[in-house]
């Protein structure tokens, strides 16, 4: 193999070494108290060194997101391609959580993050209305199969899925407020808030479905 090959590994090890130690310390600490020098420091790197990798800590965040869009879309294509039904829709819910859960820094500090990169908020009011198609696709699928009721009120559905996309964005921060501390058991307890929000609009045999996948 050329030098070159051995050079742009070696590159890349260094980025992926950065990312990964930049996610620990955000994730520990929050945006305010990391920056370029507290990374380095952590990595037992100079400055300036990161800095050839990263310029600003902008760039970091901005890797690291693309990096959560991507586990997520991941995910969702998994799901996209099962059989219509709750066990999917909670199944999709309960991996894009524990995304989340992974880059949490993002949902704790989500105001300052969309205040302070345009590429960010941009990208991610464009992912939000994709996620909307998907899941108004979703809920058309459950209406076909009689798992769903039909709407009632305009928009009912659009709404659903904006109370879920809402409690999505913000579980974390409710938990950083009220919990003694973050951990990963946590995921479950707040899964199943999302996931009885759709009760209400389910048929006699949703319901039926849902007590099966939940165990109630």
């Amino acid at each position: 193999m050329s030098t070159n090959f051995f050079i742009f590994e070696n590159m890349k090890n260094t980025k992926d070494h950065i990312l990964k130690t930049a996610l620990d310390l955000f994730n520990a600490d929050g945006l305010s108290k990391v920056t370029l020098r507290t990374i380095a420091n952590k990595m037992g790197i100079s400055q300036g060194n990161l800095s050839y990798h990263y310029k600003k800590r902008e760039e970091i965040i901005e890797a690291l997101y693309f990096q959560l869009v991507g586990k997520v879309d991941e995910n969702m294509s998994k799901g996209e391609g099962g059989t219509v039904g709750l066990q999917t829709m909670f199944g999709m819910s309960a991996v894009m959580m524990e995304n989340l859960f992974e880059y949490r820094f993002f949902m704790l500090d989500f105001v300052q993050i969309m205040r302070e990169s345009d590429k960010i908020r941009t990208h991610f009011l464009q992912l939000t209305k994709i996620r909307e198609e998907q899941f108004s696709m979703l809920f058309s699928g459950l209406i076909e199969k009689g798992i769903l009721r039909k709407e009632v009120l305009p928009n009912e559905y659009l709404f659903l899925y904006k109370r879920i996309q809402i409690l999505g964005d913000f579980w974390i921060s409710s938990a950083q407020i009220t919990k003694p501390r973050l951990n990963k058991k946590m995921i479950k307890e707040y899964s199943e808030i999302i996931n009885q929000t759709i009760f209400p609009y389910l048929t006699g045999a949703g319901k039926k479905e849902y007590c099966e996948i939940m165990k109630c």
